[in-house]
C-alpha cells in the first residue's frame, strides 16, 4: 500500500501524532515526560520551529507545529523521534529490543482560525478527557501547564499562536467540547485529512495532492 503524501511547507499549522509500539507506554514516570521535553527544547532551538501546543501522554503524545521553511517539519521530526528512541532506550537499558514509536509519526495541516483553537484545546484537554486529572492544566506535560509555568525558561518552549488567544482560556479550556467539535478533529486524524472549513480543506487537498 503507498504511503499517503506528507505535506512539508513552511507557514502551515501541523497536528502531529505519534504513538508507541502496540500502543504500550513509553511515559513512565515524571522524568520520563522531562526527558521528551528536553528533546523537544533542543529540537525547537536546532531547527527554528515554532511549537504553538503540546501534550505527553502515557503512550503518546500530540503537537501542533508551524514552521516556517519548507522540509523543516521532516528534519524536526526525525529528529524528535530518533533521539527519544535512542535516549530512551540508554535510559531503560533496552538498546538493540526493537522501536519504540508503532511507525511514521502523523501529520495534518490546520487553518489558521476557529479550528486551530479547536485542535489547541483538544490537545490540552487530552488528559482531562482520559480521567488522568480533574482540571487540564493539572497534567505537567502540556503547553496548558506549560504556559500557567512560573519557570521562564519553561515558557520559552511555546511560540506566539497566530490567532488571538480568546480570555478566560482556563475556563474555556475545562468546559467540555461539543461532540461534533470532537467528532470532526477525530476524523481529521482518522482520513489524514486536513482539518478546517470544507472549502479550505477541498482546497488543501487538491493544492498538495492529498488522498483522505
Amino acid at each position: 500500500m503507498p504511503r499517503i503524501p506528507r505535506v512539508d511547507v513552511g507557514n502551515e499549522l501541523y497536528h502531529i501524532i505519534n504513538r508507541a509500539n502496540a500502543r504500550l507506554p513509553i511515559f513512565f514516570k515524571e522524568e520520563d515526560y522531562k526527558l521528551f521535553e528536553s528533546i523537544l527544547k533542543e529540537a525547537k532551538d536546532k531547527y527554528d520551529m515554532r511549537i504553538i501546543s503540546y501534550c505527553l501522554m502515557p503512550n503518546h503524545f500530540h503537537l501542533i507545529l508551524y514552521p516556517y521553511q519548507d522540509k523543516d517539519l521532516q528534519k524536526f521530526m526525525q529528529w524528535i523521534t530518533l533521539t527519544h528512541t535512542q535516549r530512551w532506550h540508554t535510559k531503560n537499558k533496552t538498546i538493540g529490543t526493537g522501536h519504540l514509536y508503532q511507525g511514521r509519526y502523523k501529520s495534518f495541516l490546520i487553518q489558521k482560525d476557529i479550528h486551530l483553537l479547536s485542535v489547541i484545546r483538544y490537545i490540552e484537554r487530552n488528559p482531562l478527557r482520559a480521567n488522568l486529572v480533574k482540571k487540564a492544566e493539572n497534567w505537567g506535560f502540556s503547553s496548558l501547564s506549560c504556559k500557567l509555568s512560573k519557570n521562564d525558561k519553561k515558557k520559552q518552549l511555546l511560540s506566539k499562536w497566530p490567532i488571538p488567544e480568546p480570555n478566560n482560556y482556563l475556563s474555556f479550556v475545562n468546559k467540555p467540547m461539543n461532540e461534533n467539535e470532537v467528532k470532526s478533529i477525530r476524523y481529521s486524524v482518522n482520513r489524514c485529512k486536513p482539518f478546517g472549513s470544507k472549502i479550505w480543506s477541498d482546497e488543501m487537498v487538491k493544492n498538495y495532492n492529498l488522498i483522505t
